[in-house]
């Protein structure tokens, strides 16, 4: 029997596949983007369809798809088309509520601002004003657009760069870093569903360009033998800096945890119990102890 289902994109149609990629492609952060039309009138209106691609120079897209039940363009678009500015907020989960309410498709002319409650703040250096509730906006000019398509689905990529950046105090912590713990971030999954980026949530995972790992060929083989050792736990394996010394993996042998299982008989029982104490200080943040007890064996 078959684990997967294989599909044709162009069997599918718009609508589904939009779905499938939203739900996929996931998750999403959210840029809440504030933009003014030819006449100064305000807009505001959040795109999930949105990441940073560059530093230097400070590059932010996001993109504003046509519509797929009707084919419509979206006031943002029509917007930076014509001012070439934008001012992109990040969304916490404090006002994620409020965005998703200006996601409304009023008439032209209405300020979702009003309409969202969120508070206008006068930009530095471009026309469009900025969110004061959103911990992070980035005041931009619109650098290009690149319209990907002409039907319903379509997107169109704004390619932004950072003039002018404000962060509130609240998200700093004592290096006047963005402490991401306290930044209470949310995204954007599929269909009605949000995801919060809590304390509970964070991991760390040590950079593989600062170790250099010696990767997962060069563990030894039976890591494959059993399955108590998880995909992450071996890629952590992989993450550690070097093979073990000759004299590392003998003094690890005499540890009494390791002498008790290196007593058993039976092959297979006896790597399920080493796998299980390398396990064990993976989980206890001991890479160090545990890459070592995995070269007893």
């Amino acid at each position: 029997m078959k684990n997967s289902i294989s599909i044709d994109p162009n069997t599918l149609s718009t609508k589904k596949l939009h779905s499938i990629l939203l739900s996929a492609v996931a998750p999403r952060p959210i840029a809440l983007a504030s933009t003014v039309n030819n006449k100064g009138i305000v807009n505001l209106s959040p795109f999930s369809f949105f990441n940073v691609f560059s530093a230097n120079p400070p590059i932010l897209i996001f993109s504003p798809a046509r519509r797929v039940r009707d084919n419509t363009t979206k006031h943002t678009l029509e917007n930076v088309e014509n001012t070439k500015e934008v001012v992109i907020n990040i969304v916490n989960f404090p006002i994620v509520e409020q965005v998703s309410l200006s996601s409304t498709e009023y008439e032209e002319g209405v300020n979702e601002f009003i309409k969202s409650g969120l508070t206008e703040v006068p930009s530095e250096k471009i026309k469009p004003p900025r969110v004061q509730e959103s911990p992070i906006s980035f005041e931009c000019v619109v650098d290009n657009i690149i319209h990907l398509g002409h039907e319903g689905g379509a997107g169109n990529l704004v390619i932004c760069k950072v003039v002018q950046i404000h962060i509130n105090n609240e998200y700093l912590d004592a290096d006047d870093n963005i402490d991401t713990k306290k930044l209470d971030l949310v995204a954007r999954l599929g269909a009605n569903w949000y995801t919060r980026i809590t304390e509970e949530s964070l991991f760390e995972i040590p950079k593989p360009i600062f170790t250099k790992g010696i990767g997962v060929d060069k563990l030894p083989k039976h890591i494959f033998s059993t399955s108590v050792l998880s995909g992450n736990n071996i890629g952590r394996l992989g993450n550690y800096k070097g093979i073990p010394t000759t004299q590392e993996i003998e003094e690890s042998k005499i540890l009494p945890e390791v002498v008790k299982v290196l007593s058993i008989k039976d092959n297979q029982e006896k790597l399920e119990a080493l796998h299980k104490i390398v396990k064990l200080h993976l989980e206890n943040d001991n890479l160090d102890i545990a890459i070592k007890i995995l070269f007893c064996l």
